[in-house]
């Protein structure tokens, strides 16, 4: 399973962008001048700011690129002494030896590969992978480890891998139900070449996106965030939220922070999850963090509805217990702080817009009229960002498929305006509530 960057389709979804954004540019701004029907509209100033925004992170998103390096950054690229992490909890065998297949036969590969059973409930089949996989890795020249300990959480199945390896430079962590692109770490090195940069995210799609018409549209939904929100973060080297399926950091950055990743607390509870981010922030406090959008992974999303909720509302409790920390942590003088404030400042903002026109102005003053742009709007802000989806070619995929997936955008317009909204905010109103939430067994499986 391979994908890359189509360079046509990329050169096409920007010129439509950049087309679209200039004609309702000029509309909004003579919306606001009162030269146009629609001028004086008691939110019309505020339509118009939420629309620059828009344009704004989505030219910026455009303004990413790849990391490259010359001959002689890739010397010193490959001098790095990497160390891949794979915590496992309760994984689907065939999951776990296609991980360690993908991260053994990279083109660049790492200099050891340390996985950590979390002390797994379900470990049928595991004692194959392992035999195979302590006897394979050392013949590609990989030091291979793997660790069994009591269940003590994903952070500290990590800190036992990290504290075998104080050689490393570099730390590439990995979920156990990922599949690695032969070229990803290869790719996520690349940035490394700038000193100033301290972790690289990576792109995730879903592994298993033919299951369902769920995992088919939360591919859709993932990878347009990935590519919209977090790749205009990554232009200023402001990047929030690595992904755990696919990141690199210097390992200084989780060696010298090892103790408070382990011990953190929020309101005196224990926050087991969020890890990713908690990384991303310890980054971001002594660089730049940034993506690199051509390296790629591929891990199990969830199939089920129930599964998928519980997977988004811990995302979202450790979203809003991180911005306390990046508020408290990041400097004022650094771009970061002031990118966070903003994003929340328009999530709110945007919130109440969504309760103000969808509904209480068709209660308060019904106009059959509005109900056209109220469905135009949101499905055409959708089709513009979720064309960034089409940007990546993936080799399990026709580019049929591809479009048809694209063709979901409505779905996904919906459901992201309507389902995940609330449980963001349930996620922020119940961010005492720490527990995991998933993974008691095996919930995804890979099938061929």
């Amino acid at each position: 399973m391979t994908a890359q960057v189509a360079r046509g389709r990329f050169l096409f979804a920007a010129a439509v962008v950049l087309a679209a954004a200039a004609a309702w540019t000029a509309h909004h701004i003579l919306a606001v001048l009162n030269v146009i029907d629609g001028g004086g509209h008691r939110f019309t100033l505020v339509y118009a700011v939420m629309f620059m925004m828009l344009v704004w992170q989505l030219g910026a998103a455009y303004l990413e690129r790849p990391a490259k390096a010359t001959d002689r950054m890739r010397e010193q690229l490959d001098r790095l002494n990497v160390v891949g992490l794979v915590p496992a909890y309760n994984e689907d065998p065939a999951a776990l030896r296609a991980c360690l297949e993908s991260m053994i036969f990279q083109t660049r590969k790492p200099q050891a590969i340390y996985v950590v059973d979390d002390g797994s409930k379900h470990t049928d089949g595991y004692q194959p992978i392992k035999r195979w996989f302590l006897e394979v890795a050392p013949v590609h020249g990989i030091i291979a480890g793997w660790h069994i300990q009591a269940n003590a959480g994903k952070r500290h199945a990590q800190a036992a891998a990290i504290l075998s390896t104080p050689d490393a430079d570099i730390y590439w962590t990995v979920d156990s139900d990922t599949i690695s692109d032969p070229h990803a770490l290869e790719q996520l090195l690349m940035p490394f070449a700038n000193p100033e940069v301290q972790s690289v995210a990576g792109v995730v799609m879903a592994a298993n996106v033919r299951s369902s018409f769920l995992t088919r549209f939360t591919d859709l939904w993932l990878v347009t965030g990935q590519l919209t929100d977090r790749s205009s973060l990554s232009a200023f080297g402001s990047v929030w939220v690595n992904s755990g399926p696919i990141a690199a950091y210097r390992a200084a950055v989780i060696r010298d922070n090892l103790g408070a990743y382990l011990t953190e607390t929020f309101f005196g509870r224990r926050v087991p999850f969020s890890d990713d981010s908690l990384l991303t922030l310890f980054a971001m406090v002594r660089g730049r963090t940034v993506q690199q959008p051509t390296a790629f992974a591929f891990s199990l999303m969830p199939e089920k509805t129930g599964h998928f909720c519980r997977m988004f509302l811990r995302w979202m409790r450790g979203s809003f217990i991180r911005s306390w920390w990046r508020v408290r942590y990041l400097s004022l003088r650094s771009l970061a702080w002031w990118l966070h404030l903003l994003r929340w400042s328009s999530t709110v903002v945007a919130a109440v817009l969504f309760v103000a026109v969808v509904i209480v102005a068709p209660i308060a003053d019904p106009n059959p009229a509005a109900i056209p742009w109220l469905v135009a709007v949101p499905l055409i802000v959708g089709y513009a960002q979720t064309l960034r989806y089409m940007t990546i070619r993936r080799s399990d995929q026709s580019t049929a498929y591809q479009w048809g997936t694209w063709l979901l955008t409505p779905v996904a317009v919906v459901f992201a305006l309507v389902v995940l909204r609330v449980i963001r905010w349930y996620g922020i109103v119940t961010c005492w509530k720490t527990g995991w939430g998933t993974r008691k067994k095996v919930e995804v499986a890979l099938v061929a």
